[in-house]
């Protein structure tokens, strides 16, 4: 038997998932942030910021107060951190064999480089053994994690999600007018308006937006246990939990006073249940329009959808950009739902569950990036088809019956004769039959009703009871 090319030997590297591969495109804005490269980014700025502010808190004895150059000098290791520095550092950790002491030496290496920069009289020379003191390799990752996964969200999902949002609440505008029969449990159901429905979701959606715009990230820096014990034994007399608060806050994140080795993650626990209850809606959402579709409700426009529709049968369009979004919703609430349940639990004061569950972050956040951007642009290829929606209106006149019996009970309540078993006799009338404007217009004229009622509801379609659907999209602010 001929033996095969391995594909794993090819460069450049072959992607082992879709979201290396042919999803990168719309993905790759998040490796920015929820990467390898980028979470060690993030840990090499956590270990030049912690210098800086121990240097210039001036709480360690004999350190020096840094000078502005060389501020920047440290801040700039970090700006230029790109192809070379991610190289060098897996080589460090090559003979490391561990992520965080790779990225202080580094940080070590930069430090004694600073004299070809700087001159041979910089400080930055000689403050080594700052770097990395006091901490436990989770001081830093938890920070870490907290900046990369903070600036995901607010930089790149949460403005996809909001366009997406957007879109959905401009359609519910556009359509707040346009009726169409409702299906509940499936079945003929009164009517509403595509707009109001719409609205509903858009207002779903953007009420788990708010919630993940109002996510808390905490971080923490005491120690290998959370008593400050390095620190106090060392330079006694610091308010270190000061030092510490003023630290995490100065990142931009909240500080979390109490805590083991680890930071809880209680708040990646809230914030990924609450990604994945809007990924839920929006799987819901996606559903329901493939249905409209399947309906008639909706017609693609086949060089919006970016398909050839199907490969055998040419007069097909299918909807593709829903169903591949519903697929990515599942695989990204899988993965969340796994970070939640994972992450707010941690044998005694340290174990290492965490670690590798965290590193999925990223592809969590993917699958619901892609699924977003499919649902754009599967929103973006529909045509409303109001005809096909009146004729399914007009077939299904036995949506009357709630009207014309709500408005018999009404009736009966005000004392008029006559209007005895509302309920039973539209029952006898419609259900289980197709009941046509004829029939129901000689129902309505028998029932013996006051003449403003009578004319109320003869004057009525399925197409005109819609109540007061339309005015609802207005709470769509």
């Amino acid at each position: 038997m001929t033996s095969r090319i391995s594909f794993a030997a090819l460069k450049p590297p072959i992607a082992l998932g879709p979201l290396d591969g042919r999803y990168r495109a719309t993905v790759a804005p998040l490796v920015d942030h929820l990467s390898e490269a980028a979470l060690n980014r993030a840990r090499l700025h956590v270990e030049v910021e912690w210098l800086i502010h121990l240097t210039s808190q001036g709480v360690l004895p004999g350190a020096p107060t840094l000078a502005e150059g060389e501020i920047a000098y440290l801040r700039d290791v970090v700006a230029t951190f790109g192809a070379d520095e991610i190289s060098e550092l897996a080589e460090i950790e090559a003979e490391t064999r561990h992520d965080v002491k790779a990225i202080e030496y580094f940080l070590k290496r930069r430090l004694a480089a600073a004299a070809d920069t700087l001159g041979a009289d910089t400080a930055l020379t000689g403050v080594g053994e700052i770097v990395h003191i006091f901490c436990t390799s989770e001081d830093i990752n938890n920070l870490s994690y907290a900046l990369t996964v903070r600036d995901a969200v607010g930089q790149v999902w949460l403005p996809a999600a909001t366009d997406l949002t957007n879109d959905l609440a401009d359609l519910a505008r556009a359509t707040a007018e346009v009726p169409m029969l409702s299906r509940t449990h499936g079945q003929a159901a009164t009517p509403s308006t595509l707009g109001k429905e719409m609205a509903v979701l858009a207002h779903r959606l953007r009420r788990q937006l708010r919630r993940v715009q109002a996510a808390e990230f905490l971080g923490k820096i005491n120690g290998a246990t959370g008593t400050y014990g390095a620190h106090a034994i060392s330079v006694p007399g610091v308010d270190w939990e000061l030092v510490a608060q003023s630290f995490v806050e100065g990142l931009g994140l909240t500080w979390n006073p109490l805590t083991t080795q680890i930071e809880s993650h209680d708040w990646q626990a809230e914030l990924y249940a609450d990604v994945a209850r809007f990924n839920r809606v929006l799987h819901n959402l996606a559903t329901d329009v493939w249905t409209y579709i399947s309906l008639g409700y909706f017609a693609q426009r086949l060089s919006a959808q970016g398909s050839t529709g199907s490969s055998t049968m040419p007069h097909k369009v299918n909807p593709i950009r829903f169903e591949n979004a519903e697929a990515n919703l599942e695989i990204s609430c899988a993965l969340l739902d796994t970070l939640s349940a994972t992450l707010v639990t941690s044998r005694l004061q340290r174990d290492l569950t965490d670690s590798t569950t965290q590193r999925n972050i990223g592809v969590a956040f993917g699958h619901s990036l892609l699924a977003i951007d499919n649902v754009r642009r599967g929103l973006a290829g529909l045509d409303v088809d109001a005809d096909a929606m009146a004729r399914d209106l007009d077939a299904n006149w036995e949506v009357l019956g709630e009207a014309v019996q709500s408005a018999m009970r009404a009736q009966q309540v005000a004392g008029i004769e006559g209007m005895a078993d509302p309920y039973e006799r539209l029952k006898e009338l419609t259900r289980g039959r197709r009941v046509d404007a004829e029939g129901m217009r000689a129902f309505i004229m028998d029932l013996g009703l006051p003449g403003d009622v009578r004319d109320r509801l003869l004057a009525l379609t399925p197409g005109s009871y819609t109540g007061i659907a339309a005015s609802l999209v207005r709470h769509l602010h």
